[in-house]
């Protein structure tokens, strides 16, 4: 009989936003990027900062400051977009900086319903605890708007 395998981890890039971390699926992220030219994009939704040209790629980058109420940090040196694929989809998330790729034990990951209670909630899949300090976990489709 052939054994099935759990998942016992799972590897997230830890970035911030604010003074806040959080993390996304590794598996979800493309590449990457230092910020480049922003092109606004007239009637775009609320939070969708406007779009830039990526190796001749045109893809939509999400203000994640807007949609959580967060103020950036005032050194800017640090952000980064982080580009997403999903099969034929391509989009991305400015952040204040990416720190690092974590292996996070699923035991160590909280449900998002214990924690939080408004708005934000349904964009976080959990809060991972590693090394001493909290990840909030994000379900990048949902965030950017790719599943309901």
């Amino acid at each position: 009989m052939r054994e099935v395998f759990r998942l016992k981890e799972i590897q997230v890039v830890a970035f911030t936003l604010g003074y806040q971390e959080y993390g996304v699926d590794i598996l979800d992220v493309q590449e990457i990027i230092k910020v480049l030219t922003i092109t606004r994009v007239p009637r775009a939704g609320r939070f969708i900062e406007g779009v830039i040209n990526l190796r001749g790629n045109v893809i939509p980058v999400f203000n994640l400051h807007k949609r959580f109420g967060v103020s950036p940090v005032e050194d800017r040196g640090e952000a980064r977009i982080i580009v997403f694929q999903f099969e034929d989809t391509r989009a991305g998330i400015i952040v204040d900086g990416v720190s690092e790729v974590i292996r996070i034990g699923v035991e160590a990951i909280e449900g998002a319903d214990k924690v939080y209670q408004n708005m934000e909630a349904e964009f976080i899949q959990g809060v991972g605890k590693v090394q001493g300090r909290l990840l909030l976990l994000l379900n990048a489709k949902k965030l950017l708007g790719l599943e309901l």
